[in-house]
């Protein structure tokens, strides 16, 4: 493992019909966003635990009891924790907090993105030797990935999640902590209809 002392953070939600990959349901129908988020975050942990890049931990919603959660604990020995807080942001906050008390660095990361892969997460942790922070940015003005050596709740609070603001926030707010930071290659994320397209492209 070349970074056992970091940690690699995912966050994912039990793909449970209506409550995951609303924006695509018109295009497939409650269960069949919830399988493709199924599809996504087994595909996910499928790259970046075999990748032996760092422990991967699996922080879920709304509790690491739901499908599939234990069974890729068990799969990819993972650790499993619940997520905390009354929105993204807090929840982010927390877990990057608490893995801190653990590690000496992490990279807090989603399931949408079908494109970030092992070497991807490698290059932030790379780049962590030399800087506070890594954004992976996506097209949309979101981010796919965070990489922080240092807490602060200032990068995940009163964020409009969800929108093509979060990323040029997010670099101004490394910025007024005095920070310094790199970004990765641009990636997309999976959230529009017109993006399923793409999905089958790679496929």
């Amino acid at each position: 493992m070349r970074f056992p002392t970091a940690r690699i953070l995912i966050f994912t939600k039990a793909p449970e019909p209506g409550q995951v990959k609303t924006r695509l349901i018109p295009a497939l129908g409650p269960q069949g966003a919830a399988d493709l988020h199924r599809r996504l975050l087994l595909d996910t942990v499928a790259r970046i635990a075999p990748a032996g890049m760092a422990p991967v931990e699996l922080w879920c919603a709304p509790d690491p009891g739901r499908d599939p959660f234990p069974e890729l604990a068990d799969r990819y020995g993972l650790k499993l924790y619940p997520q905390r807080g009354s929105n993204l942001g807090e929840r982010m906050h927390h877990a990057a907090a608490d893995a801190l008390c653990r590690s000496d660095r992490v990279a807090l990361m989603g399931t949408d993105c079908p494109l970030l892969d092992g070497f991807y997460v490698e290059r932030a942790l790379v780049a962590l030797r030399g800087h506070d922070a890594v954004l992976g940015p996506v097209e949309d003005g979101g981010y796919v990935l965070l990489a922080l050596k240092w807490e602060a709740v200032s990068l995940f609070r009163n964020l409009p999640w969800g929108s093509n603001r979060v990323a040029a926030i997010t670099r101004e707010r490394i910025e007024a902590l005095g920070w310094s930071w790199a970004e990765l290659p641009v990636l997309w994320d999976l959230d529009r209809p017109e993006d399923l397209k793409r999905l089958a492209e790679l496929s």
